[in-house]
């Protein structure tokens, strides 16, 4: 089967796996916060900002390579940590690490997966990123850190925006129940969708494996809040500058927003800040992550990461015209792996990469970099460029 001229987009691998999945486990990967405001807002920014496409410029041979936090890698992309990736098809964790580690893409594994950093980290060639969320006990961050280190992860990324449970209403009326148990309700939905069924019998239950070993008491807890919010606290800046002291590798902050805590965690040692409003899961009334990516740019010399709404290269190609370095990708991964299993990752590789490359060609530059200062507004669109 050409995958290719069945799936052409990321929306095309969406309607396959929303075909495959359980509503609930649909439910956790699909939708946002709140009404759902905030994701939408992502979705409208991002087709606001528009290029004049050039003509007469001759072939051009694209050159997607892209240097990030000392290594260079052949696309400007990669995968974002997603929490419970393993409850959205079984083993999406190893999928996804290995097909980014061949393609040389990082891989970015959640605190909050079902797979482990000791499993995950040997598939990653020492170069696996690895997502905090912030432990309050000392001592549970640093065997954390330990264990991350050991097991060959080079970059910790530091999630900042999500310092209580978001309420995600339509995960509730899902039926997903923390920690994710066999309901009759949970039942109907799985006989509905047979090869996810199958493959989650031969994994087991969904479990964070990663806590297992500091958490012995879940006790009760909002429908939401799964096990790993019991470890976790508020960060604030003291936090940081201990994580900054006990961890050596690259140090990424994700969740930001604000130019001003840009410029600071610059100041305070961060080696990478990462714009995201996280999809919109967490605050209904953020804005859109493209709108404050200008701004943050303008405010800081280290490299850009950027995420949230991102649908294809066209996307990633206005990302890096207003300012970010790295796209990062959580939801189209996963759409990938849910529609396709192991093949999904690797024909998401190329989708995008074939996308970037049409996009390029009509604008007429050989690097997305060389994009940057020629994005315009919607609202400018009468304006002719200079």
């Amino acid at each position: 089967m050409d995958l290719h001229s069945r799936y052409l987009t990321v929306d095309d691998l969406r309607r396959r796996a929303r075909r495959r999945v359980p509503p609930f486990a649909w439910a956790y990967l699909d939708t946002a916060t709140g009404t759902g405001a905030s994701a939408r807002r992502n979705r409208t920014a991002l087709d606001a900002v528009l290029f004049w496409p050039r003509v007469l410029f001759g072939e051009i041979t694209p050159d997607f390579g892209t240097e990030l936090l000392g290594r260079r890698h052949p696309l400007p992309f990669g995968v974002a940590p997603v929490g419970q990736s393993g409850l959205l098809w079984p083993g999406a964790e190893a999928m996804l690490a290995r097909a980014a580690t061949a393609a040389g893409l990082p891989y970015a594994l959640s605190n909050v997966a079902n797979m482990t950093p000791e499993e995950i980290g040997p598939l990653t060639d020492g170069h696996g990123w690895f997502q905090l969320y912030p432990p309050r006990e000392e001592a549970v961050r640093l065997d954390l850190l330990a264990r991350v280190r050991d097991a060959g992860f080079s970059t910790l990324v530091f999630t900042v925006d999500v310092p209580v449970a978001a309420r995600r209403e339509k995960q509730v009326q899902g039926g997903l129940v923390q920690p994710p148990r066999l309901t009759p309700r949970i039942v109907a939905q799985c006989m509905t969708r047979p090869a996810w069924s199958l493959a989650r019998a031969r994994a087991g239950m969904p479990r964070m494996k990663t806590l297992d070993k500091y958490v012995t008491d879940i006790g009760s807890r909002d429908p939401t809040a799964h096990v790993g919010y019991l470890l976790r606290t508020a960060p604030d800046w003291s936090y940081f500058a201990w994580l900054r002291e006990h961890w050596e590798g690259k140090l990424v902050v994700k969740g930001i927003l604000r130019p001003e805590d840009a410029t600071r965690l610059e100041e305070e040692g961060a080696d990478a800040i990462w714009v995201s409003n996280h999809a919109g899961r967490q605050f209904d009334a953020a804005p859109a992550a493209i709108e404050a990516l200008p701004e943050v740019r303008a405010a800081t010399t280290l490299p850009i990461l950027f995420d949230s709404g991102i649908e294809g290269g066209l996307d990633m190609l206005r990302a890096i015209a207003l300012g970010a370095d790295f796209i990062m990708l959580g939801r189209a991964w996963h759409y990938a792996v849910c529609a396709l299993g192991a093949d999904g990752p690797d024909h998401l590789i190329e989708l995008l990469r074939r996308d970037l490359a049409a996009c390029l060609g009509q604008l007429g530059v050989a690097r997305p970099v060389d994009l940057r200062g020629q994005a315009q507004l919607a609202e400018t669109r009468s304006a002719s460029p200079r």
